[in-house]
């Protein structure tokens, strides 16, 4: 069951438990730091530029040791896990949760139709932590980070699998020219795999990375012994004294390569929990890491030009075509297509994510394994990412040149944690003011400086991400605020069942002459019930003049289950019912209003997916809400809504609910789904000098972009169950 009003926990675990979770998270969490050792040193000192001193390469391997102290070890594991959902979820998205939770509402609330319910729900505790004028600028600060995490989809894979393929041109010099080609054969087959699912490869994930950080640490070891006074590194001066001494601020473009990664380590908090993450980092993960950039930093100050054209396999203990190079090469590939996989998959649950919080179109999602939701498939997101990763690879046409585009995403999105995770200390955890300053201050500034050193790359290939991340954004802005637009004119036109219905003994219902109609759609649109034309429309609001006089309509009731959605939670029934009543003048014997809630946690139990009311005044009428957490889809299953009905017609009238029951299981052998089909149209808001122009632009944007949006991507595209089963009433939106 939910704990907590009605939010789940962290997951626990002790003992060998814990052990085995700490294993887990290896292949899931560091896949994307644990390849970095293929790229930093060169991405610091180019293959093809000067041979750096003794003294600046034991300044940038101490830059990368202090880096991965400071930002993954101490404010990753240390501080932002601390900082995740009471349902342990972390990343971004659940620290703008944490700051605008759900508002304090009765659940039962949705489901009141009539002005009573049978069951009093809970309330949730949760309330807004700012003042709503700082949610906006919180959400376009979250989601820029956000669309740079999708960006960062496409130069992952494409980094750190051309940089493992790239070990072949040191074994076989004649392969060089084949790297391209052979990194885009194994892409293409990744993204190809992805409609099949991951769920096999997934058990051998952690085995093959916990033997990818065991090689880097082996390597690391007896790399070290060809020049030990690299140690010298773990002096944070030596990092200081480089540039000082250098002046190239941009080294930390390179260094910043080093964490790519680290927010794995939050944002994958919801799938683990605090303390495996800590335990597989701090004893393992981080130094197998400082072993690998000691071993190649004393490499390249002993063996110099030898090395420096490809600093991770010319540092290979042994010959260049020996075993052990063989080995880790194969490793490496291993390592890198699971770190792709790793981001592929983060970027379809993102996706997921944002379309259950409407902040994206519904575009269709496949689950891939019957036992774990979380592993679905996005057809258009992989094809989109394998094509632009493709073109990435052959446009950049080495990882050198790849690297230089790379990192922007990632200093972005820490310095967004940063900003988030000090306000969440001063407003969610209540601590005093200085600690969430001080905090800020220093992360502030270490974010900072890798941040400047990234946008300093821009030039260079960094404006890729760059631009993609921008659109991203202004797409999801632009559908999180038209969607919104139309959910509060749903909201707000929910209707009483008492304003328009009434009833007698003996179950006969009566549409009340007085009912005023939803707007009528434009002449060319229809509702989509079997071709009929939505001709018996008024205006919206105003009274049918034809019907004035006449007496009360008969509802005749027939023998279906008619399920009606509510798009918007509230008191009251959808106009979509109205409409429906007012063209065919009957109700089904059973009829569901079913209100969907996205709570601020990623899955919910089955036993607590609906809760059901019945309306006490009309016989048939059931207010039903449907919890998903936010990295479910959406999957109404009206089976379980019916044993729901059932169980709740038992503890009403234990003795007289047979008949009821029967009743309900022969309608549910025919059941609709009903939906409104909104023809959004803008209404004039602004006056004044330029109230022509906004009012312009407003219905530009409404009209003629999100109108057909609307209707190519449909709030059915992810429901199960077939389309002929669906019917669509249309009706005007002013918005």
């Amino acid at each position: 069951m939910l704990e907590n009003g009605g939010h789940r926990t962290a997951p626990r675990a002790t003992g060998l438990d814990l052990l085995l979770l700490s294993f887990q998270t290896l292949g899931i969490i560091y896949s994307d730091i644990g390849t970095s050792p293929l790229y930093v040193l060169n991405g610091i000192w180019s293959p093809t530029g000067p041979i750096p001193p003794a003294e600046d390469v034991i300044g940038g391997v101490s830059a990368i040791l202090w880096s991965l102290t400071i930002i993954p070890l101490i404010k990753y594991v240390f501080i932002c896990l601390r900082f995740g959902t009471r349902e342990g979820e972390g990343g971004t998205f659940a620290l703008f949760q944490g700051l605008f939770p759900p508002k304090d509402r009765d659940p039962g609330y949705d489901r009141t139709l009539t002005g009573d319910s049978v069951i009093a729900g809970s309330k949730f505790s949760s309330s807004a932590k700012l003042p709503s004028r700082f949610r906006w600028p919180l959400l376009v600060w979250c989601l820029l980070g956000t669309s740079l995490t999708l960006a960062d989809g496409i130069f992952t894979p494409a980094v750190s699998v051309t940089s493992a393929v790239s070990g072949i041109a040191v074994a076989l010099p004649a392969a060089s020219s084949r790297v391209v080609p052979i990194s885009i054969a194994f892409l293409v087959a990744l993204f190809l795999s992805q409609p099949f699912g991951t769920s096999r490869l997934a058990s051998v994930f952690a085995p093959v990375t916990c033997v990818w950080f065991l090689l880097l640490g082996a390597t690391g070891i007896v790399n070290i012994l060809s020049y030990p006074g690299i140690f010298r590194a773990f002096d944070p001066s030596r990092a200081i004294l480089l540039f000082v001494r250098t002046g190239e601020y941009d080294l930390l473009a390179g260094v910043l390569l080093a964490v790519t990664g680290c927010e794995a380590l939050f944002a994958n908090l919801g799938q683990f929990n605090m303390f495996s993450i800590q335990l597989s980092f701090t004893f393992f993960v981080y130094p197998s890491l400082c072993l690998a950039y000691l071993g190649q930093g004393a490499r390249l100050i002993a063996d110099r030009d030898a090395v420096i054209s490809n600093l991770f396999y010319k540092t290979i203990p042994g010959p260049s075509q020996g075993a052990l190079f063989w080995i880790l090469y194969v490793f490496a590939i291993l390592a890198t297509l699971i770190a792709s996989q790793a981001m592929i998959s983060a970027t379809s649950s993102l996706v997921q994510q944002m379309i259950n919080m409407k902040s994206l179109p519904p575009i269709r999602m496949v689950h891939t394994s019957e036992r774990l939701q979380g592993r679905i498939y996005i057809p258009a997101v992989n094809w989109l990412l394998m094509i632009a990763t493709v073109v990435v690879v052959a446009a950049f046409g080495s990882s050198t040149a790849l690297t230089n585009a790379y990192g922007f995403a990632v200093a972005t999105v820490m310095f967004s944690t940063t900003v988030l995770i000090a306000i969440q200390m001063r407003f969610v955890k209540r601590w005093p003011v200085f600690i969430a300053v001080l905090y800020f201050v220093v992360y502030g500034f270490f974010d900072g400086l890798f941040w400047g050193a990234a946008i300093e790359k821009i030039p260079h290939g960094a404006w890729v991400p760059l631009m993609i991340g921008i659109v991203l954004m202004a797409t999801i802005l632009f559908w999180t605020w038209a969607k919104g637009l139309e959910d509060d004119f749903d909201a707000a036109n929910l209707k009483t069942l008492r304003h328009f219905l009434t009833s007698e003994s003996g179950g006969k219902l009566y549409l009340r002459n007085d009912t005023p109609l939803p707007a009528p759609m434009p002449s060319d649109e229809v509702v989509e019930n079997g071709g009929g034309t939505d001709t018996d429309r008024s205006e919206e609001g105003e009274e049918s003049t034809e019907l004035a006089d006449l007496p009360q309509r008969e509802l005749a009731r027939i023998p279906t289950f008619a399920i009606f959605h509510k798009l918007t939670g509230g008191r009251g029934v959808p106009h979509s019912f109205i409409g429906f009543v007012r063209q065919w003048p009957a109700v089904p014997d059973v009829v569901v209003f079913l209100s969907v809630r996205v709570l601020p946690t990623a899955r919910t139990d089955p036993s607590d997916r609906y809760v059901v009311d019945k309306v006490r005044t009309v016989e048939g009428f059931y207010g039903v809400t449907y919890y998903l957490g936010f990295r479910e889809d959406f999957g109404v299953k009206v089976e379980e809504i019916v044993d729901h009905i059932c169980a709740l017609e038992r503890r009403i009238d234990p003795r007289n609910s047979a008949a009821r029951i029967t009743k309900v299981k022969r309608a549910v052998a025919t059941s609709t789904h009903i939906v409104p089909h909104y023809y959004v149209m803008s209404q004039p808001v602004a006056s004044g000098k330029l109230s022509r122009v906004i009012n312009w632009i407003r219905g530009w944007l409404i009209e003629d972009l999100y109108r057909p949006l609307s209707t190519m991507f449909p709030e059915t595209e992810n429901w199960t169950g077939p389309a002929d089963e669906i019917i669509r009433v249309g009706v005007n939106a002013f918005i």
